[in-house]
């Protein structure tokens, strides 16, 4: 499980760096540089990291995202699995109006004039006066209460707009059949021991992927801890088609 330790302390070290890094990652920034016809930092993160979707399909969110820290920390208190399914679609009934505004207010004002990473930011820190706080810990209050009440990265599934850019980019990895990272099964070692299913952190079924040997799933954030808790080492990452 060492490579679950150091997953951990990368997104527990990132998590305690949402201060410094929360304009990066903020959906507010983009209306803003849109507004000002300014590409934002959170607008080349957002592109980053459809193009990682590409590649690494959603491993951002399990080794990379101060949200996963808080998340996993809320283990804590609420440990049980979320329902995920249907409710997994909320997050695009939020992405969808988001972006189709942002298109519309582009092409309204002109479209971008400049690029600012800093956007709204005091040397590079985003969190840098008393009067982002309140908006600071009303977003920590969403997170950690979705978790207390939904379960395991409830956040992730349900609310998070990053995840529709990696989820898109992914997909079309999957059209065109390009090498990446993603997860492979042999379901004739299995031993049906359940220990993957029941240590999901997104609460999926990988029993039944197993079984099917066709592990891909949208909601899969590539955190490995299958690969890592199987006695029998059924499952394996991969980087290839």
């Amino acid at each position: 499980m060492k490579r679950q330790r150091i997953r951990r302390a990368i997104i527990l070290i990132s998590f305690l760096l949402f201060p410094i890094t929360m304009f990066y990652l903020s959906p507010a920034m983009i209306f803003k540089g849109v507004r000002l016809g300014i590409i934002s930092g959170s607008f080349i993160l957002f592109v980053l990291l459809f193009l990682s979707g590409l590649v690494m399909g959603r491993a951002f969110c399990a080794w990379v995202c101060p949200v996963a820290g808080l998340t996993e920390s809320c283990y804590l208190v609420n440990d049980k699995k979320a329902k995920g399914g249907k409710l997994n679609w909320i997050k695009y009934f939020i992405w969808v109006p988001w972006i189709s505004v942002i298109i519309v207010l582009s092409i309204i004002k002109g479209g971008y004039h400049s690029i600012d990473p800093f956007l709204s930011t005091k040397f590079g820190i985003s969190i840098h006066d008393v009067s982002f706080f309140p908006f600071y810990y009303i977003v920590l209050a969403i997170i950690v209460i979705l978790s207390f009440i939904a379960g395991r990265k409830a956040f992730c599934h349900y609310v998070c707009w990053m995840a529709p850019f990696m989820i898109i980019g992914r997909k079309i990895r999957n059209i065109f059949n390009w090498p990446s990272l993603h997860l492979a099964a042999d379901k004739k070692l299995c031993s049906n021991c359940m220990k993957c299913n029941d240590n999901c952190s997104m609460s999926l079924d990988v029993r039944s992927m197993v079984y099917k040997e066709s592990m891909e799933n949208s909601e899969c954030v590539l955190c490995g801890y299958c690969v890592d808790i199987c006695p029998e080492k059924v499952i394996k990452y991969k980087f290839s088609k």
